[in-house]
């Protein structure tokens, strides 16, 4: 007979004797109310009667009022809850064996583990279900997994409040680092000297909007800045390419590291100089770190679930997404696409927050442009939403007058 999941042979990991000490020292030292506050959760603890205690005492301690044995039970008997938390014996049993007060901290870290534990096991036992059930598509079943095991880590994950004179004095070594280090260029440097001059190449952490209207060479752009970061930085590179295929992809890369007709390649009209040319370029794009996922309308969720998965393998410095109207949202219900892509473009800077790397998101641009007398792109020019131009640290325009010779411009 199988055995139910939800009922395992052994008691979920906890200690005990780790609760008690850590609920003893906040009874005990204001301090240690203190430096626990931003390690533990009501849930962290295993048994019912610690998460009543220590509700009493993060209620009083929010309130200003004193926090010992007498308070901590009045609060609970005005509650209702004094016998569910082991009554007044209990709570003064607490306060009186405490190994050390000032070890809390380390106390709460055996607590928050423990309670770790047992949100993997609940998560592992709910994905060894959702396998048995076999309901929906496998791809969303796997999507939901990993989002349930990612969730454990993300909301474990809390910022720490750090003093502004440890903020500016690290900025002070990072500005003295640059400064002898002589570059204008601070980020991932796309390899176009005029765009690295302007942005000081592509920051961590930022979302980069490249937008354009059809046929201007979005992606050809996008194409060349991937090469120029895995090839000349030896930076690995993500690309998302939603619209075009891995094999056309190739092609491209191909054509611009060996300077080859792009149209002999498609007809295999290819001479001998093309030849050596075409093997140079391939030996040279085969050790460049560059990734490729061609997933037809992928949703936002599978692109952070295997950008995560890479840059835990690689120090992935840069993602590239083509194009982010082709996304799709993580839900199956209706919306209005406007929102749909406010969340997609919300959800990609986050992502860039989250791993600390630059992500450059193409976007179309609306019709706008082509019915005004001077067609240069606005950022209201963006396409189905104007949160993209909320959320994006830099937008970047490609447009070129029919009487002007390419350039950059601000």
């Amino acid at each position: 007979m199988a055995r139910n999941l939800k009922e395992p042979p052994t008691l979920p990991p906890h200690d005990l004797e780790a609760e008690e000490s850590v609920l003893g020292a906040m009874l005990i030292s204001p301090g240690a109310v203190v430096a626990v506050g931003d390690r533990l959760k009501r849930n962290d603890f295993y048994r019912e009667s610690h998460r009543l205690i220590y509700d009493a005492i993060v209620e009083l301690f929010s309130q200003g009022e004193a926090v010992d044995i007498v308070t901590v039970a009045d609060h609970l008997t005005l509650k209702g809850k004094l016998d569910a938390a082991g009554g007044r014996a209990y709570i003064h049993t607490l306060s009186s064996t405490v190994p050390a007060a000032a070890n809390a901290p380390h106390y709460a870290d055996i607590v928050h583990e423990n309670a770790v534990l047992r949100s993997l096991i609940e998560v592992g036992n709910k994905i060894a279900e959702m396998g048995y059930e076999r309901s929906g598509e496998v791809r969303e079943l796997l999507n939901s997994c990993e989002e349930m095991v990612f969730s454990i880590s993300h909301e474990r994950t809390t910022g720490q409040v750090q003093p502004l004179k440890d903020i500016l004095g690290e900025q002070f070594d990072r500005i003295e680092k640059l400064h002898d280090a002589g570059k204008s260029v601070t980020g991932v440097p796309t390899g176009f000297a005029d765009l690295d001059r302007i942005t000081s190449g592509l920051q961590p952490s930022n979302l980069i909007v490249l937008a354009a209207r059809p046929s201007m060479g979005k992606t050809s752009l996008a194409l060349d800045i991937a090469q120029n970061v895995a090839l000349k930085e030896d930076v690995p590179v993500l690309l998302f390419s939603l619209e075009m295929g891995k094999e056309e992809l190739a092609q491209r890369m191909m054509c611009t590291q060996g300077k080859v007709d792009s149209q002999r390649l498609k007809t295999g009209m290819v001479g001998p100089d093309d030849w050596a040319k075409l093997t140079d370029a391939c030996g040279r794009l085969m050790k460049a770190p560059i990734f490729v996922d061609e997933s037809a309308n992928p949703n936002i969720f599978e692109i952070r679930a295997k950008t995560r998965r890479l840059a835990s393998k690689e120090s992935l410095g840069l993602v590239i997404v083509d194009y982010l109207q082709l996304m799709m949202p993580e839900d199956n219900y209706s919306q209005n696409r406007e929102q749909e892509i406010a969340k997609i473009s919300r959800s990609l800077k986050i992502m860039a927050r989250e791993l600390k790397i630059p992500v450059l998101a193409i976007s179309q641009l609306s019709r706008a442009p082509e019915k005004r007398n001077v067609a240069r792109p606005q950022l209201s020019d963006l396409r189905e939403s104007g949160a993209i131009e909320q959320d994006a640290d830099v937008v970047l325009f490609i447009f070129r007058d029919k009487e002007e010779s390419g350039h950059l411009s601000k």
